[in-house]
């Protein structure tokens, strides 16, 4: 074994940047993508404008966990950058509401696997049984691949995510071969005025954005992660934001706004037009791996957030035992027994809607760890002072205040009912955190 630069001990078990790169790209492209131009089809060509305006932001978003990472390379991420800005309470809320955010979204990530499965064994979209049992092996499946050891984890994210891109980047360069410019006229086919519509817009497509910050998280299992992390996020958030651009102009082009609007499924409808029924399942196949590369990278992020808040006394301790190979598989088991829980709580009837109520949620809990951490290198810099920090500062305020200002606007867009209930859910966390406050007080 070697020293890295960072002073943490390199070997085989860490990851590099295609992996890293993989793992940001695959928790970001998930099941969302395939379903996302029907949602934009009632603005039409206006939503164009919103997308460009979402990749900027989560590009700004991008170079501020960049940046983060490069002068904290730790794990645990959005948790470690807001508890050294903000302090112990506020990083503590932030991996309270990331984690079980975590949990609830890779529930819903299974049971959308076990969907799109349908497309090849028909027989599941008539047994809710068979198709929890195919989520729940889907979760403990990856959960032992990622016991195993991170880089097992990572190299199955590698391959799913090549899998999943492959067919939906062949869609969308090739559709735009076919454009019908007129399904682009009117540009703005909402009631809404053309700001409105552009702000609506941004709201839907921020969602499918989520998630660039999860290469920050395992951090010390990354080789380098100074400058692997950093370069992992850009290209990342980039590539994804370059896919669904040209995947969303594709559709929206091949496919009528009138028949797009109510497409269940607006990649196969537009596959179906490129190439007949095989365009069915060449979208089926994308999903599948879309879905099951997303549950991998977010499995592996439902371990390692515990694990750093653990080491820092603010969680259970067992949370942060680690096996021979450096993996904490106690963290990862125990997550994944309340993800399947949550995905029998699916399957029963009568609870879908308090199901997909939560998944609204969890995504408002992904969005607060945003507002804090664009800002918590200011406050850092300003504690340690380092050399040049006036001018690290205000380069500091150039792009945080910004992705500040966006994240905002995502949390506003979620909608004052989501608001309230995600408030109810962060401070229900308050009582583990007095408890891990006297636990440390009585040592």
């Amino acid at each position: 074994m070697t020293e890295n630069e960072n002073g943490s001990r390199f070997n085989g078990r860490k990851i590099g940047l295609a992996i890293t790169t993989s793992l940001v790209i695959g928790n970001m492209i998930g099941s969302g993508i395939f379903s996302l131009p029907a949602s934009l089809a009632r603005y039409g060509g206006i939503s164009i404008v919103g997308w460009l305006i979402s990749g900027a932001g989560a590009m700004l978003l991008a170079v501020v966990f960049g940046r983060l990472s490069r002068m904290m390379p730790r794990t645990g991420g959005p948790y470690v950058y807001t508890k050294e800005g903000f302090g112990d309470f506020i990083g503590f809320l932030v991996a309270w509401g990331y984690w079980i955010s975590v949990m609830i979204g890779n529930a819903a990530i299974a049971v959308s696997f076990a969907g799109y499965m349908s497309v090849f064994f028909p027989a599941l979209a008539e047994s809710g049984m068979g198709s929890a049992l195919v989520a729940i092996g889907a979760i403990w499946l990856l959960t032992f691949l990622n016991a195993k050891s991170i880089r097992s984890g990572g190299q199955m994210q590698l391959i799913t995510t090549i899998l999943k891109i492959a067919p939906l980047l062949v869609i969308s360069i090739v559709g735009l071969f076919y454009i019908e410019p007129g399904n682009f006229v009117p540009f703005n086919l909402s009631e809404e005025s053309g700001l409105g519509a552009i702000a609506s817009v941004i709201t839907l497509t921020l969602w499918a954005l989520l998630g660039m910050e999860t290469a920050t998280i395992p951090a010390e299992n990354i080789r380098k992660p100074a400058k692997t992390i950093p370069r992992a996020i850009l290209i990342g958030t980039s590539a994804t934001v370059f896919i669904y651009l040209i995947g969303s102009i594709s559709v929206m082009g091949l496919v009528s706004p009138q028949l797009l609007v109510n497409s269940p499924a607006p990649f196969a409808d537009a596959a179906a037009i490129l190439w007949g029924d095989t365009g069915r399942y060449i979208i089926g196949f994308g999903a599948v791996m879309a879905t099951f590369g997303a549950l991998n990278g977010w499995i592996l992020i439902s371990g390692q957030m515990p694990l750093a808040v653990a080491n820092a006394g603010m969680f259970p301790l067992f949370f942060g035992r680690k096996s021979k190979m450096d993996v904490p598989v106690t963290a990862l088991v125990f997550s994944s027994a309340i993800v399947t829980l949550a995905v029998l709580l699916n399957f029963s009837k009568g609870l879908a809607g308090m199901f997909t109520f939560l998944i609204l949620l969890s995504t408002l809990t992904v969005l607060i760890p945003y507002l804090f951490s664009s800002l918590a290198e200011v406050l850092i810099l300003s504690r340690s002072k380092p050399e040049n920090w006036e001018k690290q500062i205000l380069k500091s305020l150039l792009t945080g205040l910004p992705a500040f200002g966006f994240s905002l606007w995502a949390v506003y867009g979620s909608g004052s009912e989501i608001v309230f209930y995600g408030f109810l859910l962060l401070m229900a966390g308050i009582p583990f955190y007095v408890w891990a406050k006297i636990r440390n007080f009585l040592k």
